[in-house]
């Protein structure tokens, strides 16, 4: 039986401020606490496998415990983002696997999507071509989505004889697209064009595919220089809300704020506002 869980310890993994975490199935690299991890088999459009799934979702589980790393940046290599599950390597062999195997695949696809809602960090995603099946879920769980024009986004689980509900699809997609346009898309399987991904919501901006990518760095450092605790607690609330009253949401947000108001960013905030100067975030 093919087993996806791991034997990674996430405090134990090692980050640097200069761009060491062990990748093997991706490159990763971090400067000035901005993590920049590129999806790298540009040959096949940088399908996923069984393995890099795996180490990706321990990544995302691990940078809860980075505090060098500021923001993330997610891309594909070679002019595409991610064309999803390998075929060879992940379709035909579940086509071959009992029933428990399935259950433990597909749950740990969806862990992954929870390890990048649940780490602190905000994610910002570059996309230029394909971003398809669980690559277009992965861009989906990034907080902010950079495209190109030439960015087709195909959440194409029906193409190959699946629900389209995967990986938290149904309640991801039409929180952000609204729930007529993402039925049209997880029903059809079409792709969404860039201008319609603009249209909707889907992407904050668009960018020549030879900018797109130090777009979203240039956004990535922009938050790093900010009140990294805060952006913490901004992110915590925004995944945490959607199951919330109104009521409920006002009081836990009363209490997040309170908090942040612990932290030394906050003292120095009012401290660069009452010397009309620019505050220095330090993240505590």
């Amino acid at each position: 039986m093919k087993h996806f869980i791991g034997p990674s310890n996430p405090m134990r993994t090692q980050f640097s401020a200069q761009g060491g975490y062990p990748a093997r199935h991706f490159a990763y690299a971090c400067h000035d606490g901005v993590a920049t991890l590129t999806l790298n088999r540009p040959d096949r459009k940088n399908p996923l496998t069984f393995d890099s799934y795996a180490e990706l979702r321990d990544l995302f589980r691990a940078l809860v415990q980075a505090t060098d790393v500021k923001v993330i940046v997610l891309t594909g290599a070679g002019g595409n983002f991610c064309s999803g599950g390998d075929v060879h390597e992940i379709i035909g062999p579940l086509t071959r696997m009992s029933m428990p195997e399935m259950l433990e695949f597909t749950r740990m696809t969806g862990d992954l999507v929870k390890a990048m809602r649940l780490c602190p960090q905000p994610i910002v995603a570059a996309i230029d071509g394909i971003c398809a099946g669980a690559g277009a879920m992965m861009a989906l769980a990034c907080d902010m989505r950079l495209g190109t024009a030439q960015a087709k986004t195909a959440f194409l689980f029906t193409r190959v004889g699946l629900a389209g509900a995967d990986m938290g699809a149904c309640a991801l997609l039409p929180r952000l697209i609204g729930q007529g346009r993402a039925s049209e898309l997880l029903f059809t399987g079409r792709a969404m064009t860039a201008q319609e991904g603009l249209q909707w919501g889907f992407f904050n901006a668009l960018h020549e595919s030879s900018d797109v990518l130090s777009k979203a760095q240039v956004l990535a450092a922009e938050l790093a220089a900010g009140p990294t605790f805060a952006h913490g607690m901004t992110k915590t609330m925004l995944h945490q809300e959607w199951a919330m009253t109104l009521d409920q949401a006002i009081e836990a947000e009363a209490q997040a704020q309170a908090i942040c108001m612990q932290t030394g960013d906050f003292k120095r905030a009012y401290e660069a506002f009452a010397s009309k100067q620019k505050p220095v975030f330090q993240g505590d």
